[in-house]
């Protein structure tokens, strides 16, 4: 598990928000707006109120299983329906190229919903959620 610390700004039931500092590899990547800071939503069962600074933990499996899906999961669904595009092209004896750029997109398209409702299911799923372990 991999911990950080921020600045609670908002406090709702057990989820605050928190707004942490970025580090070199966050300004590096540049994925995110803004360069001061980003703010994130933890679990916060030890009852940290606004304005207080808290030490917090994120669970990497949940890091690495995210990343996988958010990224590599689209290009091998893309290089898929680029491939079928080419077989269903040689069978039916139709402009290949053409379907392996339909095919790519319309595999991509699917893959985009599906990242969404990934995206929509870790949004409401508390146990893969960033935790707060300590006030400082």
């Amino acid at each position: 598990m991999k911990t950080e610390q921020g600045l609670v700004i908002e406090v709702n039931e057990n989820v605050a928000r928190i707004k942490v500092g970025r580090h070199s590899e966050c300004k590096n990547c540049g994925a995110c707006p803004g360069n001061n800071g980003i703010i994130i939503e933890v679990e916060n069962k030890i009852g940290a109120k606004i304005g207080q600074r808290v030490v917090f933990e994120v669970k990497e499996t949940n890091f690495i299983t995210s990343v996988f899906i958010v990224f590599v999961l689209p290009l091998i669904v893309l290089f898929i329906g680029v491939l079928l595009g080419e077989v269903i092209g040689n069978l039916l004896g139709l402009n290949v190229c053409f379907l392996q750029i339909a095919g790519g997109f319309i595999f991509v398209a699917v893959a985009i919903g599906g990242v969404k409702k990934f995206d929509n299911y870790i949004a409401k799923n508390h146990k893969s959620m960033p935790r707060i372990t300590k006030i400082l």
